[in-house]
């Protein structure tokens, strides 16, 4: 996390902004005292359609083996 004084935050707005969403969070101080801070904004969810996952999903293979037997081999192969 970075920090920035007020009137640096003023001359450089645009490029705390870009900081903050890019996952950095900027802390604004004054008199190096911490008064505000910038951070991303959350997008909105978006809803899931049921339907068309549904669809998505009895579009993939089923697994033939069981998903222990499944990991078991593949942590053997890692292994060796």
């Amino acid at each position: 996390m970075g920090s920035v004084s007020i009137a640096d935050a003023k001359a450089h707005l645009s490029e705390l902004v870009e900081r903050a969403a890019g996952g950095e969070t900027v802390r604004i101080t004054r008199r190096g005292k911490p008064v505000a801070q910038i951070t991303a904004a959350r997008a909105p969810r978006q809803r899931i359609d049921s339907a068309a996952l549904r669809a998505m999903v009895e579009k993939m293979p089923r697994q033939t083996e069981p998903a222990g037997d499944f990991i078991r081999r593949v942590r053997e192969k890692a292994r060796y």
